[in-house]
């Protein structure tokens, strides 16, 4: 795999700062039943890291002491950490919002037959990939037999009030771009996937989240390897908009990797960009226990004009509806 750092770490994207913590996203391993190709974290069914027990107590710890609302958690498929649900028991036990990413796919797997009904009885949100709702799109982004598997994960949530105005069970799908091109507007997208999704398929949904594809590992290789990485970052800067910056993630949110080391965003972890206002090399979540992270730097880096390219692109979607007569058709050729 090309790696895209070099071409990243010099930048003059603007400096910003911190606010009030309101979210820590855990990465609870890299290990995943799939291998996308937009994936930025690399996961794959042979990754092995995975957060241990040990670390989970610290970030619930961490959660406690700094009055942390919402826990977002990520990997790889993070249901394959074999400590998933003791951790999302003992964050709700807290008070906790969790919030679990994920693949779908997940769902239908040998072991997890379960895995829905937990989630429910948990009150867990649910934040589901789901590239495009055309099979031939999605199949050719995660692999064939995904996209089957993802409606049948989607009907699996939906029988279990997830989705259901009223049911207070939260599910939203997430839209990444099949090439490099940025996404489409995110409402009236989100309104095509309501439609087709519920006509084709009777599946319904709360919100989608329209998400650019940052130039990192898989994907940043991939753009190396074709020679479009620099004309993808054309793009990136090209469509920056500076109001974006009020709302990007990193200004609320911490993301610790499965060794419990800390860093801005989880786009800066996958690049191990130190956390901002820190001297050189990582730092341990154990360490920042009783730490006041309010005001302090945020390390940035090119890939962050993917966060604020056109309408902006967060964890929880686009930051600002753009036209989308004025960006790159949604759908690419790989």
């Amino acid at each position: 795999m090309r790696d895209t750092f070099p071409l990243l770490v010099i930048t003059d994207f603007p400096a910003i700062r911190r606010r009030k913590l309101e979210t820590i996203q855990a990465n609870l391993g890299y290990r995943c039943n799939q291998s996308c190709f937009h994936c930025h974290v690399a996961a794959s069914p042979k990754r092995t890291e995975e957060m241990s027990w040990e670390t989970m107590s610290v970030l619930l710890d961490f959660a406690r002491r700094q009055a942390v609302r919402t826990l977002d958690l990520t990997g790889g498929a993070p249901e394959m950490n074999p400590n998933f649900r003791r951790l999302v028991i003992e964050a709700r036990k807290l008070g906790l919002r969790v919030i679990d990413r994920c693949n779908l796919t997940i769902l239908s797997e040998p072991g997890y037959e379960t895995l829905a009904d937990f989630l429910s009885e948990q009150d867990v949100e649910i934040v589901a990939s789901l590239p495009c709702y055309l099979e031939e799109n999605v199949n050719a982004q995660r692999g064939d037999g995904t996209f089957q598997a993802s409606i049948d994960g989607l009907r699996k949530l939906n029988s279990l009030g997830y989705g259901l105005p009223g049911s207070g069970r939260i599910l939203n799908l997430v839209y990444n771009p099949l090439g490099p091109s940025l996404p489409p507007d995110q409402l009236k997208l989100e309104q095509a996937y309501k439609e087709q999704l519920a006509a084709r398929y009777g599946i319904v949904f709360n919100q989608l989240f329209a998400l650019a594809n940052m130039p990192i590992q898989r994907f940043g290789s991939q753009l190396v390897s074709r020679n479009e990485f620099h004309d993808y970052m054309k793009l990136l800067k090209g469509a920056y908009q500076s109001a974006n910056l009020d709302g990007v993630m990193c200004r609320s949110l911490l993301s610790v990797s499965w060794l419990g080391q800390v860093f801005d965003c989880d786009f800066n972890q996958m690049l191990k960009l130190e956390l901002g206002g820190q001297e050189a090399g990582p730092v341990h979540l154990a360490d920042l226990l009783e730490a006041d992270l309010l005001g302090r730097s945020i390390r940035v880096a090119d890939h962050c004009y993917g966060c604020t390219a056109g309408q902006g692109s967060s964890c929880g979607g686009a930051l600002e509806h753009a036209d989308a007569s004025e960006i790159q058709p949604a759908v690419a050729t790989i």
